[in-house]
C-alpha cells in the first residue's frame, strides 16, 4: 500500500480526483497537470501533452484515456484498471442513484426541476459547440466542414449516418487540408510492446464488427446494449459532450429510455464530478427493460469506455511515427470539424426542441450560458441554480 506503484495507491490517488474532478474534460486535464506533472512528477510538461495529444487524436473520452495511460505507466495493466476505476465510479454511482431515485420515486423531482436540467443542457453543449468551434474550425474549409456535417446528421438522424459524415470528412481533410509540422517530445514510459499493442487493436476493431452481427444472430437485450454503448464510445471524436447524438439515437427510438429521462439524466451529469461518459451509467440504470438498475448501469459502463482502453493501449506503442505522419494528422483535422457539427446538430435536435418551450426557457438558457462563458462558474452551480429555478416555477415545465 506504501508503495507508490502499486495500484491500489493509484486508485487511491484518482478516487480523490474522481470526487473533486468537476468542470467537464478540459478541467480535468487541468487537474491531472497539476498532480501528476507538478505535485508529483510522474513525467515531464513535455511528455504530458504528448500524452494529451494522443488521447484527444483518439476516439473517446480524452481526460479517461489520460488518466488510463498514467495508471498504466505506473503500474501496468492493474494500474490503468485502477485510474479508471478511482475517478469514474463516484459519478457513476451518483448518476445510477439517480435514475433509480427518478424512476421508483419521479415525484421526488419536481417536473419543473427537470425541466430546468433540461434547459441548462443547451447552455452547456451551445458552450461546447462555441468552444470546440474556436478550436477546430480555424479556417474557411473546417466551417464549411462542420456545416456541412450538421446538415447531414440533421438530414439523416442515426448513429450510422453520424458515423459516415465523420468518415467523410476525414477524407476530405485528408485531401484538402494542411496541417502544421510537429515537433519531436518526450515518450511516455509505457511497456507495451507493438505486437500486443496490435493485438489490442485487433480486438478493438473484432468487437466494433463483430458485436453488430452477433446481436443479429443471437438477439437478446444485454448483448444488444453491449453493442450500442460499445459502438458510441468507440466513435466519439471529441469527448463526452459529442456523445449526446449517438446515445439518443440508440436509447431513445428504441424505447429503451424516454427522451425526457434522456435529458433530466444529461443535465444531472453536469452536476457530479467526473468524465461525461458516466452517464452511460444512468440510461443503463433507466432502462425499460432487463437488464436495468445496478447491472444495466455496470453493462452500459463497461460497454462504452472499454473501447477507450483498448484504442490507448494499441495506439501508446505506434503513437511517435503516427503524431509525425502528416497525413494521419489532415485526417484528423477534417474529423474534428465535422464532430463540431455533429455537436451543432445536436444542439438543435433533441437538446434544443427538448426544452426552450417559451421565451422564460430561452431567457434561463442565456443566462445558463453567460454563467458558463463569461462569469466562468463551475457548471455544476450552474446546473443546480437551473434546477432550483425550474423547481419554484420559473421555467415552464
Amino acid at each position: 500500500m506504501n508503495d507508490a506503484r502499486h495500484p491500489w495507491r493509484v486508485f487511491l490517488i484518482f478516487l480523490r480526483l474522481g470526487l473533486t474532478s468537476f468542470g467537464g474534460p478540459i478541467a480535468h486535464l487541468g487537474y491531472f497537470r497539476d498532480e501528476f506533472v507538478t505535485r508529483r512528477r510522474w513525467l515531464t510538461e513535455a511528455g504530458y501533452a504528448d500524452l494529451v495529444a494522443l488521447c484527444q487524436f483518439l476516439p473517446g473520452p480524452a481526460s479517461s484515456q489520460v488518466g488510463m495511460a498514467l495508471g498504466l505507466s505506473r503500474a501496468g495493466y492493474a494500474g490503468a484498471l485502477a485510474a479508471w476505476a478511482g475517478f469514474t465510479l463516484p459519478s457513476a454511482i451518483l448518476l445510477i442513484v439517480f435514475a433509480l431515485g427518478l424512476a421508483s420515486h419521479g415525484d421526488l423531482f419536481p417536473a419543473g426541476a427537470v425541466h430546468g436540467l433540461k434547459v441548462v443542457a443547451v447552455a452547456v453543449v451551445a458552450q461546447a459547440v462555441w468552444g470546440m468551434g474556436r478550436k477546430l474550425c480555424t479556417d474557411l474549409p473546417r466551417v464549411l466542414l462542420m456545416v456541412a456535417a450538421a446538415g447531414g446528421v440533421l438530414l439523416g438522424p442515426s448513429a450510422w449516418a453520424q458515423v459516415g459524415v465523420i468518415a467523410a470528412a476525414g477524407v476530405i481533410g485528408l485531401l484538402l487540408l494542411r496541417p502544421g509540422a510537429v515537433a519531436a517530445v518526450d515518450i511516455l514510459p509505457v511497456t507495451i510492446s507493438r505486437r500486443a499493442g496490435a493485438c489490442w487493436l485487433a480486438l478493438f476493431f473484432a468487437l466494433l464488427i463483430g458485436l453488430p452481427v452477433a446481436v443479429h444472430w443471437l438477439p437478446g437485450q444485454p448483448l444488444a446494449m453491449v453493442d450500442a454503448f460499445y459502438r458510441s464510445g468507440a466513435l466519439v471524436f471529441g469527448g463526452g459532450h459529442v456523445v449526446l447524438p449517438l446515445l439518443q439515437a440508440e436509447v431513445v427510438p428504441s424505447g429503451w429510455v424516454g427522451n425526457q429521462a434522456f435529458l433530466a439524466g444529461y443535465g444531472a451529469a453536469q452536476a457530479v464530478p467526473g468524465p461525461l461518459f458516466t452517464f452511460a451509467a444512468f440510461l443503463g440504470a433507466s432502462m425499460t427493460v432487463a437488464p436495468s438498475g445496478w447491472l444495466g448501469g455496470a453493462i452500459c459502463l463497461l460497454a462504452i469506455f472499454l473501447p477507450s482502453f483498448l484504442l490507448l493501449a494499441g495506439a501508446l506503442p505506434f503513437w511517435q511515427s503516427l503524431r509525425k505522419n502528416r497525413r494521419a494528422q489532415a485526417a484528423l483535422a477534417g474529423m474534428n470539424a465535422a464532430v463540431v457539427g455533429v455537436l451543432l446538430a445536436a444542439l438543435y435536435h433533441p437538446v434544443w426542441t427538448s426544452a426552450i418551450l417559451g421565451w422564460r426557457d430561452l431567457a434561463l438558457a442565456l443566462a445558463a450560458l453567460a454563467a458558463l462563458t463569461w462569469w466562468k462558474l463551475q457548471p455544476w452551480v450552474v446546473v443546480l441554480a437551473c434546477a432550483l429555478v425550474g423547481w419554484l416555477g420559473l421555467a415552464p415545465g
